[in-house]
């Protein structure tokens, strides 16, 4: 993909007691505004994606990053700032159960998403694409014993 999409980090990252709190104003803000302001935040372009909690069945959205790779698919990074366990939308979203399908919600429009989560070598040689351009991602790894998933987005269906 021709687009430059190297941020660098200007910002303190939350600790991961805050980050629950700051994730759910953004989604507000984003099913409220189609603002550009609202859905490029730090110099990144965002999405919000509904899944499905696996025991409790309630809808759970969360504001998240996105990267395209060269064929332009977002891939979205379940960092959870390095956090020692996987953040609950990735476990919800890699437990596929009844709901294989993810709805996620782009400036100016929705799609239907059967997620990818991407392993071994397509993992790495993503991996290494994305932290050329946003760098703190290798921090995060450094914080943790898990590795980072990585999960593709690729638009199934439409709404």
């Amino acid at each position: 993909m021709a687009t430059d999409q190297k941020v660098e980090q200007a910002w303190e990252t939350p600790s991961l007691e805050e980050i629950p709190a700051i994730t759910k104003m953004h989604v507000q803000a984003m099913e409220s505004s189609d603002d550009p302001a609202v859905w490029v935040q730090a110099g990144m372009h965002h999405v919000v994606i509904r899944t499905i909690g696996r025991k409790t069945g309630t809808q759970h959205k969360v504001a998240l990053p996105f990267w395209r790779d060269a064929d332009g698919a977002r891939i979205v990074v379940a960092s959870f700032a390095g956090a020692p366990k996987d953040p609950s939308w990735f476990v919800n979203l890699a437990d596929r159960g009844a709901n294989p399908e993810i709805l996620v919600r782009v400036q100016g429009g929705s799609f239907w998403s059967v997620p990818e989560i991407l392993e071994g070598d397509e993992h790495r040689r993503i991996w290494d694409q994305l932290v050329e351009d946003r760098a703190w991602y290798t921090n995060y790894q450094a914080k943790t014993d898990r590795t980072i998933p990585l999960v593709r987005l690729p638009e199934t269906r439409p709404l």
